[in-house]
C-alpha cells in the first residue's frame, strides 16, 4: 500500500479544507460508551474536525448503535460509529430492526456511506485466575456476562462462544446482559463466571478486572479459527479475523494468554464511521483527509488503536464487500486515493 509522506499528506489536507467544506459547520455525531475504538475514533474526529476548521462536532456519548444508526438514516443526526452487521440487518429488517420492516430497512440502509474503517476488536473469554477458566469448554454450566440485550454484540458473542465449543446460550451455559455502562461494575464484582467480549489490545476491560485479581485471557484455539466451519462466521456480514501476538498486546504481569503458540485469535467485529449518503462531498472528503492525516496521533494517543486495523482497507480486514451493502461516500473515496491507498471497487459506490 503506497502512503504519501506527512508533509505532503498535510498540504493536501489543508488543500480539501481551503476547497471544500464549509469551516466549522456545526455537526452532531453518536458513538458508544467511552473505552472502546468506536468512541475513541469518533472523538478523534470530533477534535481533529474543528482543529482543522471542518466543523465542530457535538458527540452524544453512551448510544444504542442500532438507534443510531436509524437516526443518521434519516437525517436526524449526522455521523455516527456503526458495526458492519447493522447496515445488513437495516437493509434485511431483520435482528433489532425487524419492527422496521424490509421495505423500510432497505430505503433507510440506502442513506448511509462509510468515511474509513476499523474494528472494536476481537471477541475473547476472559476471567478471574480463580475461576478455574482455561478453555471457551468450561462455559459449560457457568453464567457468561455476553453482551447488551439487544444488538449486534450479543449476536456476535453468542456465535463466538458457539463456534469455539458448541455451546448455546439459555441451554448450555447462562447469558447474562446488560448496558455496556453496567460492565465495569460486573468485572470486578463476582457476579459473573467469565465474559465474552470485544477485547482491542491492550484492553480497559482487562485491566478493570485485574482491579479484583489476576485474569486469564482465552484465544479461539488455531484448528478451529482455521477450520472451515468457524470460517463461515467470517463470511457473514461484519465479522472478520482479528490475529495479535502476546508481544504485541500490551500486558506485563497479571495478565496471562492461553494460547497453542502465544497468538489470540478471535471473531472480530468490523466498524466504520459512518455518514448520511446526501452529505456534501467536500465536507465527507475534508472530514476523511484530515482522519487520515492524523491516524498516528491517534494511534499514538490510544495503545490499543494501532491494533485496530485503522487504515486498513482490504475488504477481508475491514468487513466491507461480499453480503454487506455498506459503500464509502464518494468524498472519502477521494480522500483515500488522493493519498495514496486503494480503494476495492466493491466498496465504492455505483454512479
Amino acid at each position: 500500500m503506497k502512503h504519501l509522506t506527512k508533509a505532503f499528506a498535510a498540504s493536501a489536507v489543508a488543500a480539501v479544507i481551503a476547497t471544500g467544506a464549509s469551516a466549522q459547520a456545526n455537526l452532531t455525531a453518536e458513538t458508544s460508551s467511552p473505552g472502546n475504538s468506536p468512541h475513541v475514533s469518533i472523538l478523534h474526529m470530533a477534535e481533529i474536525a474543528a482543529e482543522y476548521g471542518i466543523a465542530n462536532l457535538q458527540v452524544q456519548e453512551g448510544q444504542t448503535l442500532t438507534n443510531s444508526l436509524v437516526n443518521l438514516a434519516e437525517g436526524k443526526t449526522d455521523i455516527a460509529a456503526m458495526p458492519l452487521i447493522l447496515p445488513f440487518l437495516l437493509a434485511a429488517g431483520r435482528g433489532p430492526f425487524s419492527s422496521i420492516g424490509p421495505e423500510k430497512g432497505a430505503e433507510l440502509a440506502a442513506n448511509v456511506r462509510a468515511l474509513y474503517p476499523y474494528n472494536a476488536g476481537a471477541y475473547g473469554l476472559i476471567a478471574l485466575e480463580s475461576e478455574g477458566i482455561d478453555s471457551w469448554d468450561d462455559l459449560k454450566g457457568k453464567n457468561v456476562w455476553n453482551g447488551p440485550p439487544r444488538g449486534a454484540a450479543l449476536v456476535n458473542a453468542r456465535q463466538a462462544i458457539s463456534g469455539a465449543a458448541g455451546l448455546t446460550d439459555g441451554e448450555d451455559y447462562t447469558g447474562h446482559q446488560a448496558n455496556w455502562a453496567q460492565l465495569a461494575t460486573q468485572l470486578v464484582d463476582g457476579s459473573m463466571d467469565a465474559f465474552v467480549v470485544p477485547l482491542t489490545f491492550p484492553s480497559a476491560r482487562v485491566t478493570t478486572m485485574q482491579a479484583a485479581g489476576d485474569v486469564v485471557i482465552v484465544s479461539t484455539p488455531k484448528d478451529v479459527f482455521e477450520s472451515e466451519a468457524y470460517g463461515k462466521l467470517f463470511n457473514a456480514p461484519g465479522n472478520v479475523p482479528i490475529s495479535v501476538a502476546w508481544e504485541d498486546m500490551g500486558y506485563t504481569d497479571g495478565v496471562r494468554l492461553i494460547s497453542e503458540d502465544g497468538v489470540f485469535r478471535g471473531l472480530g467485529t468490523a466498524f466504520a464511521d459512518v455518514v448520511h449518503k446526501d452529505m456534501d462531498f467536500d465536507t465527507a472528503k475534508a472530514l476523511t483527509a484530515a482522519y487520515i492525516e492524523t491516524m498516528d496521533r491517534m494511534k499514538a494517543k490510544t495503545p490499543y488503536a494501532g491494533n485496530i486495523n485503522v487504515g486498513v482497507l482490504d475488504p477481508e480486514l475491514s468487513g466491507f464487500c461480499g453480503v454487506n451493502p455498506l459503500k464509502y461516500h464518494p468524498g472519502a473515496v477521494a480522500a483515500w486515493e488522493e493519498a495514496g491507498y486503494e480503494v476495492p471497487d466493491c466498496a465504492k459506490p455505483e454512479g
